[in-house]
């Protein structure tokens, strides 16, 4: 049997991120072979997987990330599931790492398929899922290319925001963090009046006539008088028609045109967890 040094232990521990009872285990298991290590703690991971796949996940950390010239944009969301998890340093730095390496791809997919460390990414996930004994798991990930976008992580990691702007003109890193802070606090249903399914616009209507029955209103007004409330409805819903959060008295189409403009929101997105 080869005798296993405490530096053997410590490089695994460092490669994997499991406990250093586990990762001596593992090469005890594996007669000193480091990957044989690896692999045996990877299978472990796999065990615990199978044991917590109907597990809810819906705890994690959401990262946003942007390429270095402004024009390519990505969120994703490590999900696990306990609270006491997602607020782990090492948890928060391997989304931030994974978030770092998913700006270069398109497809959920790919990116699950990429390298990570000498694993694909889907193999350190249950890795990890091994290490954590809890479900880990990519949930979101959404992409967003403009002509400049900027991001907006709320603290605590548990809302992530990307916005797209018409242009990148002076001004425009500032402008589109407000705007994606904006979104992060308001949640939008849609970037505008366009965006918003026919199903929530026919839902909101419904409403708006059911409590103007209530009021006794005549049935002869009710559209007239629901379409009003439907604007209120874009207003207070659609990103660029919802004041500004940081100046009420204009909204935030208003307040992108008074950086330049010419200069419009053309995006967003935003991944909430918790």
């Amino acid at each position: 049997m080869a005798k296993i040094t405490a530096a053997e232990v410590n490089k695994l521990r460092q490669a994997t991120g499991a406990g250093m009872m586990d990762c001596k285990k593992a090469l005890v298991e594996a007669d000193g072979d480091f990957d044989q290590a690896i692999e045996i703690l990877r299978k472990k991971g796999q065990k615990v997987a199978a044991k917590r796949a109907d597990r809810d996940s819906s705890e994690g950390a959401a990262i946003a990330k942007v390429n270095d010239d402004n024009t390519q944009g990505v969120v994703i969301s490590l999900n696990c599931e306990t609270d006491f998890v997602a607020k782990n340093d090492s948890f928060v730095k391997l989304a931030t790492e994974l978030a770092d390496l998913a700006i270069g791809f398109d497809k959920k997919e790919d990116f699950l398929a990429a390298s990570f460390n000498g694993m694909s990414v889907a193999e350190k996930l249950t890795e990890q899922t091994g290490v954590i004994g809890e479900k880990i798991e990519i949930g979101s990930f959404e992409r967003l290319s403009a002509p400049f976008v900027g991001s907006y992580i709320h603290a605590g990691n548990k809302i992530a925001t990307l916005v797209g702007l018409s242009a990148n003109v002076d001004g425009a890193a500032e402008a589109a963090k407000d705007v994606a802070m904006q979104a992060a606090a308001m949640n939008p249903v849609a970037l505008n009046e366009e965006g918003v399914d026919q199903s929530i616009i026919d839902k909101e209507i419904e409403i708006a006539k059911d409590q103007l029955r209530q009021e006794g209103k005549p049935e002869e007004m009710l559209d007239k008088i629901a379409q009003g409330k439907l604007k209120r409805f874009f207003k207070d819903n659609t990103l660029v028609n919802q004041d500004f959060i940081k100046d009420s008295k204009q909204s935030v189409a208003q307040y992108v045109k008074s950086v330049d403009s010419a200069l419009e929101v053309t995006g967003f997105t935003r991944v909430a967890l918790g």
